[in-house]
């Protein structure tokens, strides 16, 4: 039986000031009730949850959530509530119940919720009753908050420092919780509650709470049911870790105590592990897998004994074998670690090239590994948070299935079925959010330093051992101790390339034009309108417009350090036309509609003043002929282009499709001729952003059916796109279009193939490069696509990765998030998606040098 949690009672206020005042002791009164805001102090924890409830072979008819009071004064719950958020929800959760009532000091009080059936019996009476209660019985979010409305703004991720919040408890999947989520109580054979273990809140859910088949509802008016005798048992057996491991990916001594013996490979006593790993004397080195039928390594999880031990050390342990998240592991407590005197043969890393089946991997979870073969960064978005880093084994990183065959198709499941063969997770030995607390923010990120980037499709050269073991649902590289930027024990255990170029490769011809995401460039910025929050730095300091119109910038100085970033990697791009998507449309403010635009078409010419350079720019203006207002979102596309290389025709012409593009920007198109040309080259650009993958509210045939949200919205938009391109080339006399921009498709999805089968030719696809990082696989959304006969002028093309391989900690966005300075006012991470770049090669009276 579980026993419910106790804790000693703090001394009390009134009693504080009478020994500080040095008066009599007054007389025994009843304490009051504390308030809400008292609880929310940290007064009232949520205990046990109850997801189960009705289910088969469910020991009660009703979900419930069970809080504890561990002080010695009663709390007061009203002004309180419990909130429930799906495992992927970001909105403000619904399942919404105000709390009324006082828990006793010491005391419990039992929330009832919704069944999935009529299994079970009734619930002891319960303190409160309500059917909006129904967290899911897999994965979620419980909220103890300490107000009686849906908290608006809750975030994803690890919440701790969150005010409104007094308690919160992600379990399964969900993508909040506190540190880590506990483990999913999913199942109906054996149905189970998830316990906070022995009254202990960590800010935790991994660690604080256990699974327990001991369902033990308590209300206010209850008392914790007592433990049941410990029966008197005989000395663990000694057992070796192989046995320990066994030969699946479950542990065949799950449930039992055990002692082993091995030798110490890592330890963790920071960084939240609070563990260390054994392996077995003598044990690793060369490895035919084929040979092997059990792990010898093991991770032990231990906070009264890991700062105990050090790496080298020969120990025995006694503790309970688990499985926690997929990996086995020992549960020792305190005097269950032995040092042992006698020498013991030094382990060896095992030195094996990636295994391609989780059968192999399992073989060596938990041992001493050093990785052979090549191995490739292709994920770095959890760097900035979590200090991890996605690589796949092999040369180039993942790329998406739907970049190389439509979705279904057999070349689409191969990509998928080799992805999940080459991922492998280099972590940090921790499980720090160095976005959570202010003291982790103060933690050097490990790994990213400004002179070591680890962008995306850099090598890793691994110069030390690791750890192989399974957390989180991901196999992972585990160095021998917690990582930080201050690596002075040299623990860091691979290096990494830098691939950076200072341009883009030579096109050829005598014009280019170029795509390029400027990342929401707002002139308009966060605190020049009414009630816009801003995500703020590690100081508290404004960043970025938060929950209002505008997208970019909170204020002027982080603006400036945007812009920065924009300009320098436009100017090195060195095209005579480019295509701008995410630009304000600055008429959505009030204001000349092409404001932004001139602003960034001076800064672009300012910087190239500074460098004796002429000013070249200039920019395409609006045409007569507008979209109503109302129809306009808050940013659109646009052109600058060098007048010195290229002269615009006529006025350029919105494709004023309101059905189509009703939830996309509409498309811009302009006609431009070389400087001093004639008309045969003439060529039209069409500047595009066709609606998100991701926006939510989508339903029916637009719900993500293996291509994204709103896929079948995109297609009807390059269906739109066609025939607007159709008649643009009757209408300027010239069959040479470049469709450009942000069309949210990879390569072999529905809006690409539409205009492929309308003639048109990718041109980013003949690189071999992509634009854009998602999900730790790289593909293009980005594409220039060029008619037949402007296909036949194309001279060369680029796609330069200055922005997606890069880690998010150097956008300007990100400005002071970690006490290590990412940013520099370069090319680097200036957006999220890179540029692409065409060389055409088109007959003119007067060639055009170029000088890149």
């Amino acid at each position: 039986m579980t026993r419910k949690p106790w804790k000693p009672a703090a001394c009390g206020a009134i009693a504080a000031g009478v020994l500080a005042s040095g008066l009599a002791a007054l007389p025994a009164i009843a304490a009051p009730a504390a308030t809400a805001a008292q609880a929310a102090a940290g007064a009232v924890v949520i205990n046990e949850a109850y997801v189960n409830g009705g289910s088969a072979n469910a020991p009660y008819t009703h979900k419930f959530i069970e809080l504890f009071n561990p002080t010695d004064a009663p709390v007061t719950l009203d002004g309180m509530s419990l909130q429930y958020r799906s495992s992927g929800g970001t909105s403000a959760p619904t399942g919404v119940v105000a709390l009324k009532g006082t828990i006793p000091a010491n005391g419990y009080f039992l929330v009832q919720g919704g069944s999935n059936g009529g299994t079970g019996a009734a619930l002891p009476e319960a303190d409160l009753a309500s059917g909006a209660l129904n967290p899911s019985g897999s994965s979620g979010t419980i909220v103890l908050a300490g107000q009686a409305s849906a908290l608006t703004g809750l975030a994803t991720g690890s919440v701790l420092d969150d005010e409104r919040v007094v308690d919160l408890l992600g379990y399964g999947s969900s993508n909040t919780f506190e540190t880590a989520a506990a483990a999913s109580p999913n199942g109906t054979s054996n149905p189970l509650s998830m316990n906070r273990s022995g009254g202990v809140d960590t800010d935790n859910n991994a660690e604080d709470f256990a699974l327990s088949g001991a369902v033990t509802p308590v209300a206010s008016g209850g008392a914790a049911p007592e433990p049941e005798a410990e029966p008197e048992l005989e000395a663990p057996a000694l057992r070796t870790i192989a046995e320990i491991q066994g030969t699946s990916n479950v542990s065949p001594l799950a449930g039992e105590t055990v002692a082993v013996r091995g030798v110490v490979t890592a330890a963790y006593p920071s960084g939240g592990f609070n563990g260390y790993y054994l392996q077995t004397p003598g044990t690793g080195g060369e490895q035919d897998l084929a040979e092997r039928t059990a792990s010898d390594g093991v991770f032990v999880y231990s906070p009264a004994t890991v700062d105990d031990v050090a790496v080298g050390d020969f120990v025995e342990v006694t503790g309970k074998v688990s499985e926690h998240y997929g990996m086995t592991q020992l549960s020792v407590d305190a005097g269950g670690l032995a040092q042992l005197a006698q020498p013991a043969e030094a382990v060896k890393a095992a030195a094996v090239e990636w295994p391609a089946t989780d059968a192999d991997r399992e073989k060596l979870e938990g041992m001493l590994v050093r990785p052979e073969g090549a191995f490739t960064v292709t994920d770095n978005y959890s760097l900035n948070q979590y200090g991890e880093i996605g690589l796949a084994a092999g040369e180039k990183p993942l790329v998406q299935p739907t970049a190389v065959g439509a979705y279904g198709s057999d070349a689409f499941w191969a990509e998928t079925e080799k992805n999940a063969a080459l991922a492998v997770t280099l972590d940090d030995g921790a499980t720090t959010n160095f976005l959570g607390s202010d003291r982790n923010k103060d933690i050097p990120l490990p790994y990213l330093s400004p002179e070591e980037p680890v962008r995306i499709g850099s090598s890793a050269d691994f110069t030390g051992d690791v750890i192989l073991d399974y957390r989180f649902d991901l196999w992972r590289f585990q160095p021998v101790g917690e990582l930080t930027g201050d690596d002075s024990a040299g623990l860091q255990p691979a290096s990494f390339s830098n691939t950076r170029t200072a341009a883009p490769e030579e096109v050829g011809g005598n014009v280019s034009i170029a795509s390029f995401n400027v990342l929401n460039y707002f002139t308009t910025t966060g605190d020049q309108l009414a009630g816009c929050a801003a995500y703020t730095d590690r100081d508290g300091n404004p960043v970025s417009a938060r929950d209002c119109d505008a997208r970019g910038a909170y204020d002027a100085k982080n603006l400036e350090r945007q812009e920065a970033k924009i300009v320098a990697a436009i100017n090195a791009l060195d095209a005579d036309v480019v295509a701008l998507e995410e630009i304000e449309n600055s008429a959505k403010f009030g204001k000349d509609r092409d404001a932004a635009l001139a602003t960034l078409t001076a800064a672009l010419n300012e910087a190239l003043a500074a460098e004796g350079e002429p000013a070249e720019w200039d920019y395409v203006r609006s045409p007569g002929e507008l979209p109503a207002l109302a129809d306009e979102d808050f940013i659109r596309t646009a052109f600058i282009y060098k007048k010195d290389a290229v002269q615009t025709i006529d006025e350029s012409v919105i494709h004023n499709d309101t059905d189509a593009f009703a939830n996309a920007r509409k498309p811009l198109a302009q006609t431009f001729k070389v400087k001093h040309g004639g008309a045969d080259t003439k060529f039209i650009v069409v500047a595009n952003h066709f609606k998100s993958k991701g926006s939510g509210g989508a339903t029916g045939e637009n719900a993500d059916h293996g291509q994204g949200a709103w896929n079948a919205a995109r297609t009807a938009q390059a269906g739109s796109l066609v025939a607007f391109a159709d008649g643009l080339q009757e209408q300027f006399s010239t069959d040479k279009v470049f469709l450009t921009g942000d069309f949210n498709s990879y390569a072999q999805e529905d809006p690409i193939r539409v205009l492929r089968e309308a003639g048109y030719v990718g041109q980013g696809e003949k690189t071999g490069e992509h634009t854009y990082s998602f999900d730790g696989m790289v593909g293009s959304l980005d594409h220039i696509l060029a008619s037949p006969s402007a296909d036949a002028a194309v001279a060369g093309a680029d796609v330069w990765n200055i922005n997606s391989v890069e880690s998010i900690a150097l956008e300007y966005s990100r400005y002071n998030y970690n006490v290590t300075d990412f940013y520099a006012p370069d090319a680097y991470r200036a957006s999220d998606h890179d540029p692409l770049i065409v060389g055409l090669d088109l007959p003119t009276a007067k060639e055009k040098a170029h000088s890149r």
